[in-house]
């Protein structure tokens, strides 16, 4: 199976609130996430035609942000897979049949406030910030609201992962219209025309060459 057959197999199972496809998530991409008032679920896809290599760096970015991290992956993967996966991160195998719960994801106690503030906007994190009263945070830089969030302990981090679920909730709707609007445009251009492919000019005959 490959990674979109998956997917198609887990969006059912995802209700309530919202769910984002490729969503970046420290150096990686969480291949989907399902996003409530409540909780985040971080999904990483594994189709027969992907690798584990990578499963290291995901396992690090999806702990610091998200309340629950599960692996959907095929058969061909499963032995390997989970010597590699801590016992608090689910498992779901996927076949033609359907997807079967190898084991369900226990709640993740390693989420951190600098990481799970890149998933917003610079902006947006400023916005949390100045509303909790932290004077001159609309001049600080990147890094410094990283160490500021990193050091500080005036900032609960219930708080904050209840603000950026409000907040990437919230932004659901405005990419779905970008997106459609990207796509009416692309639609109003005409479409482009193909480069004609230069006519080879033919190979002199031999009396030619040899005259």
């Amino acid at each position: 199976m490959n990674d979109p057959e998956i997917r198609a197999l887990l969006y059912p199972l995802l209700t309530g609130g919202v769910h984002v496809d490729e969503l970046p998530t420290g150096t990686t991409r969480a291949d989907v996430v399902h996003i409530t008032p409540d909780f985040m679920h971080g999904y990483e896809v594994k189709g027969d035609g992907d690798t584990l290599q990578r499963v290291g760096n995901q396992l690090r970015c999806y702990g610091e942000v998200y309340d629950f991290v599960t692996f959907v992956v095929t058969e061909k993967h499963l032995a390997k897979l989970l010597p590699l996966l801590p016992e608090w991160v689910g498992v779901l195998v996927a076949s033609a049949n359907g997807l079967r719960a190898h084991r369900a994801a226990g709640y993740n106690a390693t989420v951190e406030r600098a990481p799970l503030a890149k998933l917003l906007l610079l902006e947006e994190v400023k916005q949390f910030l100045l509303a909790r009263g932290l004077a001159g945070a609309s001049t600080l830089r990147s890094r410094e609201i990283s160490h500021f969030l990193r050091t500080t302990r005036t900032v609960p981090l219930a708080s904050l992962a209840q603000y950026v679920r409000d907040r990437l909730m919230a932004r659901l709707p405005e990419r779905l219209l970008m997106r459609a609007e990207r796509k009416a445009e692309r639609e109003r251009l005409p479409p482009r025309k193909k480069p004609k492919a230069k006519r080879k000019r033919p190979a002199p005959s031999k009396k030619a060459r040899a005259v």
